[in-house]
């Protein structure tokens, strides 16, 4: 059994045979088969990716067609979500305060 993480909520998932195009995660329903659960993805590369023959694809978090798909297990997590949520609650709570 493989092991994949989602990129949005952190849910780690199953999977016995291969993730198509149309899966989606459990937990939250975001797509499984983009760019951020490969193996491949690398926001330091060209494109994004390691694999050069790969066709750009502009939106990293929604399936695609990209055959070089490889699901990772250490995919972007929700880890980095929940920073990105922290941060903004702070400044939301700095720029509601009232003088």
């Amino acid at each position: 059994m493989k092991k994949v993480i989602c990129h949005h909520c952190g849910e780690i998932i199953d999977f016995s045979e291969k993730i198509f195009r149309n899966d989606t995660c459990p937990s939250c329903g975001s797509d499984l088969y983009c760019c951020l659960n490969c193996a491949e993805f690398s926001p330091s590369q060209s494109n994004q990716c390691r694999e050069p023959l790969a066709e750009r694809v502009s939106v990293k978090d929604r399936r695609n067609f990209c055959e070089y798909f490889f699901p990772s297990a250490n995919a972007v997590s929700g880890n980095s979500r929940a920073k990105a949520d922290a941060a903004r609650a702070k400044l939301e709570e700095l720029f509601s305060k009232k003088k």
